[in-house]
């Protein structure tokens, strides 16, 4: 009977354990293939420099990101395939000389993706045209 009662609460113990790890928090996944962001990058960071390209270029994930070769409708993040991710690549390593060079010590005044694009995916080399300003009526009339 001890021995039953002894096996039945090393159970309870062992089922309340693993009860309580599947409850926790579970780990992100660490990035992979960061070339430019920090390998320390936490995930919330990582998501939040995501959103703002995805802000500052108005595009989504995948265009920088290729599909996963076995499910299309997933991508995958450490994939090089996409050559538009090369060029982000190569825009973040500009705007980081650009601000290091510049404006060093000034987190007020920087340059970024949306300095350029202004949620395009191509910066404009020109400024719209600007409408043409209204009649206005000659004085005394």
């Amino acid at each position: 009977m001890k021995m039953k009662k002894t096996f039945m609460v090393a159970a309870a113990l062992t089922a309340a354990v693993t009860l309580c790890s599947l409850a926790l928090p579970q780990e992100n996944e660490k990035p992979k293939n960061l070339k430019v962001l920090p390998k320390n990058i936490s995930h919330d960071e990582l998501i939040s420099t995501m959103r703002s390209f995805n802000t500052a270029l108005g595009v989504k994930c995948n265009f920088c990101h290729a599909s996963q070769k076995d499910d299309p409708k997933k991508l995958d993040f450490a994939s090089d395939d996409n050559q538009h991710k090369d060029a982000a690549r190569e825009m973040m390593r500009m705007t980081n000389r650009i601000n290091k060079k510049f404006f060093r010590h000034n987190d007020v005044m920087k340059v970024s993706c949306y300095t350029c694009h202004h949620g395009n995916e191509e910066p404009k080399s020109k400024p719209d045209a600007a409408a043409a300003p209204a009649a206005t009526p000659a004085p005394g009339k």
